[in-house]
């Protein structure tokens, strides 16, 4: 009969709520991919997984996440975090209030166009404001115009799945209109039609030149700098070790690399789209800025990774994607300066969570000028890559033409994204 959906997900507060982790457990049915989607979820909210203990025999499975709010000050609507990590579970007793599909189609993206008085930061408090609401930006596009406004067009999904409601959407109006309060001169909000699917797809035609550089293979040969030093020459490079000699039927993966914000769900991204499955794992807490993981893993036909070439290749997918997860790079556009910032999507479709929140909150903290932006898709022959797309603003406080200036700006930016 399964068991009540009470059950399922349970989040408890540490001893200390000002010190401890909160701790979130998940008792379920196993899917493929399901660790990867609870990782997605958690992320989306802002938290960050400080250590995690994965089991599962195929069928069933148990999952401990501790997690803490990045930033600390972070206020997190747990209830609405335990909501939706149950809507990623297979259906146990509770199918009556989550919908039971194996192959659940996509929700349905809406339109929110926005009008507003154009003031430095603006693009980054709107966006904190949907991230408030569990609204989910697919798409992007903000337009100045020449009288001091700007109009900030979203595509959206929304978590909690209310969006086809009049009242959720009277709700975000009014809330987004009192949150930004003067500045907003008018908010609609409607579902995206037909018209608007060249936005959706949003596939962009990047300069050659630019492309090469944000996707070139030689970024991966620079190891990234130890976020915990100042000092350039302290670099670390992931380590990935294959061990099938200490289990019979399960490859062991340990690896050991810096820290940073969603490197759980990196993985286990990785994993999902390699039809690689997690049996057991273990993410350690941090230690001197670094992280001990142990996964037991199989193939998709529940066989030990033997192949050299296999071992091989999903050894290098993991240490590219925790050096680089993301891309950032700033490039000339004629007389104008654009911030790039990619990463890769999940084979599902999905990006990468909180991406351009965490961009615009970097620009906003170094007093740069957003003049435009938009997020798009950009296909290279292995995958498929979110690009977000900022065309910054000179100003006296931070001009843009000096090299140390935009060597910031890519500073700054990254290490905001990889929470360090």
């Amino acid at each position: 009969m399964g068991m009540p959906w009470d059950d399922v997900v349970v989040i408890k507060e540490g001893k200390d709520p000002n010190n401890d982790p909160f701790i979130v457990t998940v008792n379920c049915p196993d899917k493929a991919g399901l660790g990867c989607d609870l990782c997605r979820i958690i992320l989306e909210f802002g938290l960050r997984i400080t250590r995690a203990d994965i089991s599962t025999d195929g069928r069933w499975c148990y999952i401990v996440y501790w997690v803490v709010p990045h930033p600390v000050s972070l206020k997190v609507d747990w209830e609405s975090l335990k909501i939706r990590l149950l809507s990623a579970c297979p259906s146990c007793l509770f199918s009556y209030y989550f919908k039971n599909s194996t192959c659940p189609s996509p929700p349905p993206n809406y339109l929110l166009k926005v009008w507003c008085v154009d003031q430095k930061g603006l693009l980054h408090d709107v966006n904190e404001i949907l991230c408030n609401l569990q609204l989910l930006i697919q798409r992007v596009k903000a337009m100045p115009t020449p009288d001091g406004r700007v109009l900030e067009m979203f595509f959206i999904t929304d978590g909690m799945e209310l969006l086809h409601t009049k009242n959720r959407q009277d709700y975000v109006c009014e809330y987004l209109k009192d949150a930004l309060g003067e500045r907003c001169i008018s908010s609609e909000l409607q579902l995206a039609g037909p018209e608007y699917d060249g936005h959706l797809q949003g596939f962009s035609s990047l300069p050659p030149a630019f492309a090469e550089e944000l996707f070139s293979s030689e970024l991966l040969d620079k190891v990234s700098m130890n976020p915990l030093s100042q000092d350039m020459t302290k670099l670390k490079t992931p380590i990935v070790i294959v061990d099938n000699t200490l289990s019979p039927a399960h490859t062991l993966l340990q690896i050991q690399c810096v820290d940073q914000k969603g490197l759980c769900y990196d993985i286990m991204r990785i994993s999902k789209d390699s039809d690689i499955k997690v049996t057991f794992g273990r993410f350690s807490p941090t230690v001197a800025g670094f992280r001990n993981i142990d996964i037991f893993v199989q193939q998709k036909d529940g066989k030990k990774i033997i192949d050299p070439e296999s071992q091989k290749k999903l050894c290098s997918c993991l240490k590219e994607e925790m050096l680089h997860p993301l891309r950032v790079i700033v490039v000339n556009r004629g007389p104008d300066t654009e911030l790039l910032v990619a990463n890769p999507v999940e084979l599902c479709g999905k990006g990468r969570p909180r991406v351009f929140y965490d961009v615009t909150s970097a620009l906003k903290a170094l007093g740069v000028i957003i003049f435009s932006a938009e997020v798009v898709r950009h296909s290279t022959q292995e995958r498929q890559w979110e690009v977000y797309r900022f065309l910054l603003d000179e100003s006296r406080e931070f001009p843009l033409t000096r090299r140390q200036a935009r060597s910031q700006i890519v500073d700054k930016v990254r290490r905001t994204l990889m929470g360090w």
